[in-house]
């Protein structure tokens, strides 16, 4: 096989084949993966309803989006999953390490069941430990609380224990989880109206 020549049209026209070709090949994967990645969102999401909820046997009876100005000032789009015991709330806000997605569980006087995280970029080993810090039987515990007027960390004059060394962490996520409220209690009026 003779080799060929290394020519500046040469050249061009085996980087564009390979570019092509690796093209087709992650298009392809892209759509194999795509629909069993779909189903693990849906599960961990039908899990982390659960447990917010603090009942494994929870159906969901509607869902609604709902966009409301949150604290900052931004508008925000918020997804409220309701059941017999409540809601559950997806809200997002901007951690230390980027988009901090919470998952809020209510109960029809408003109190916190629970809450799971469903997507973080924390830092491991600090921020990351959001996702046990504010349980139940845990230092900055919510569980049971009515956060009608708003989640602080103690150093904002609160009454929520920050993670050690991640306060911007416990900040955004306590922002998340008032935010959510908020969109329960909004969520609320519109039914009743």
């Amino acid at each position: 096989m003779k080799k060929l020549e290394s020519t500046l049209l040469n050249m061009v026209l085996v980087l564009t084949s390979v570019t092509v070709l690796m093209g087709f090949i992650l298009a392809y994967m892209n759509h194999l993966t795509i629909n069993p990645i779909a189903l693990q969102k849906e599960k961990t999401l039908n899990e982390g309803i659960k447990s917010v909820m603090a009942s494994s046997d929870i159906e969901v009876t509607s869902v609604d989006t709902l966009r409301l100005h949150c604290a900052k000032g931004k508008e925000q789009a918020f997804v409220i999953y309701h059941n017999k015991k409540g809601a559950a709330i997806e809200s997002t806000t901007l951690g230390f390490g980027g988009p901090l997605k919470v998952l809020v569980g209510f109960d029809v006087q408003g109190a916190i069941l629970g809450y799971t995280i469903l997507e973080h970029q924390e830092t491991p080993g600090l921020g990351a430990k959001a996702d046990q810090w504010f349980q139940e039987g845990q230092n900055g515990c919510i569980v049971g609380l009515n956060p009608s007027d708003s989640l602080y960390v103690k150093k904002d004059g609160g009454q929520v224990d920050a993670i050690t060394a991640s306060t911007i962490t416990s900040r955004a996520f306590l922002l998340a989880v008032n935010n959510a409220y908020q969109a329960y209690i909004s969520n609320r009026k519109e039914d009743k109206q």
